[in-house]
């Protein structure tokens, strides 16, 4: 088994910094990446600026295969867009000598097993190497065997539908053509789709925020055009921000500016809207559904931009004993901290190997794809991830637990159902609940509830001083 290569699924910024810190334990490592380059996924957005500085988006062991080549880091301070992320980082990344030659392209993984028995079997079932299907481009397969698997593949190519119930609803097939999903790149390639248009967009996230601001910005170059902004919900403090109180300060600019457009009527709003149904009028698009004061019909409309969310593509691991959190198909124990009914704060305990396994022994789910369809994922967090990842892989503990994760917090703090409770939490902590910080307050290492305590440092994703 130790013979066998670790395989890591798709060559992104997270996909790739799991394969340096591979190479600097001295371990064998094949990438497969369905797209023909690097950061395939990031290509469709690359017209978008990140809300999150350099000194973020550089996996650190990722950065010492670059020096070593002679690369010069951009500004930590500067703002990359997706374009330049991949061009100035993970292309001079994969052309790195270690790396360049266990990458695949256009290799896309389509099952995993263990080699030899199916899921049903346990006796021995750790010594059974895993099993990969791989589609090449010319529409063939062919197997290969692995030591360990890190599927670092992403939920980009799976987005939520437009549908409130999360299946399409009626209509949303036939019209496929005039709707988009993710972050259509309204002011470059497809500006003819939205140029001198009414469109539709339907979400509460930071990529509605970037479709919104960009069709602002096209209707100030063509008044014809014009956007309706929906959401689901009623609460976008989400999406606001917390303005200046937000420690990543693009994400904070980027609520800040959108809040204006609406108030200042640049912008339709219609909130708390469930999408129920699309038919074509004279042409155009009318959208039906349901609100709490009942049914409503918005339009007529051009186009349709969904910007719901991503889920991820479960039919790779049909074959292995992957553990899920039951709504948000996140890696189990990642559930309760990232749940975004339960909170918003901005910051998730740190996390490692042990929150990202399965009951499938050397099977790891990393990157935005571990938190399911949970929509708060930073990059840092992916390369903190497969750090302690790799770590367990080459048998060190001691590196693997010593997770070390703060993120920058949002200056937002909601719980279900009607807010912070008393406002944000008086100091960081490590407790997993009420309980748990009573009884570390009082001198005790825990409760007995929850897992052990958690390293430092540490931050919660409990939002209030109530709990504390």
């Amino acid at each position: 088994m130790k013979e066998l290569p670790v395989v890591v699924i798709g060559a992104g910024p997270v996909g790739l910094a799991a394969a340096a810190n591979l190479v600097a334990r001295g371990m064998a490592v094949k990438v497969y990446e369905a797209g023909e380059a690097v950061g395939a996924n990031i290509r469709d957005w690359g017209h978008v600026r990140l809300f999150s500085p350099w000194e973020f988006n550089v996996d650190p062991a990722s950065r010492k295969l670059l020096e070593a080549a002679g690369w010069a880091e951009p500004d930590r301070q500067g703002y990359p867009t997706g374009h330049e992320l991949i061009y100035r980082y993970l292309v001079p990344l994969a052309e790195t000598a270690e790396l360049s030659p266990v990458i695949e392209y256009d290799a896309r993984v389509v099952a995993i097993g263990r080699r030899g028995i199916d899921k049903v079997v346990s006796r021995g079932r750790e010594l059974h190497p895993f099993q990969l299907v791989i589609r090449d481009r010319d529409g063939g397969t062919r197997r290969v065997l692995a030591r360990a698997v890190i599927d670092a593949s992403g939920t980009w190519t799976t987005p939520n539908p437009a549908g409130a119930g999360g299946v399409p609803v009626e209509g949303e097939e036939a019209f496929a053509d005039r709707i988009a999903y993710g972050i259509p790149d309204v002011l470059g390639r497809d500006r003819a789709n939205h140029s001198g248009r009414t469109t539709l967009v339907l979400g509460a996230g930071h990529s509605a925020a970037n479709v919104l601001l960009d069709l602002d910005e096209l209707a100030s170059q063509d008044r014809a055009t014009k956007a309706i902004w929906v959401t689901r919900g009623r609460d976008l403090s989400r999406v606001y921000g917390g303005g200046a109180n937000d420690q990543l300060a693009g994400r904070g600019d980027l609520g800040q500016r959108l809040r204006h457009l609406v108030d200042s009527g640049r912008i339709d709003l219609i909130r708390g809207f469930a999408l129920e149904g699309i038919r074509e009028e004279r042409g155009l698009l009318i959208v039906n559904g349901e609100t709490s004061d009942g049914g409503r019909t918005i339009g007529p409309v051009d186009r349709i931009v969904t910007c719901t969310g991503q889920r991820p593509d479960l039919t790779l691991t049909r074959e292995l004993r992957v553990d899920l959190d039951p709504w948000l198909e996140s890696t189990r124990m990642l559930g309760s901290m990232i749940d975004p009914n339960l909170h918003s704060c901005g910051s998730v305990p740190p996390h490692g190997h042990r929150e990202l396994s399965h009951h499938e022994l050397g099977f790891y789910t990393v990157g935005i794809k571990s938190y399911g369809r949970a929509p708060t994922f930073l990059m840092v967090t992916g390369f903190e991830q497969v750090r302690s990842v790799v770590a367990a892989i080459a048998g060190d503990m001691a590196a693997a637990d010593d997770v070390k994760l703060v993120l920058p917090e949002t200056g937002v703090c909601t719980t279900a159902p009607a807010g912070c409770c008393g406002g944000p939490a008086p100091e960081p902590v490590t407790a997993c609940c009420a309980d748990d910080a009573r009884a570390k307050a009082g001198g005790q290492d825990a409760c007995g509830c929850g897992p052990a305590k958690l390293p430092e440092p540490a931050r919660t994703s409990i939002c209030c001083g109530k709990v504390a």
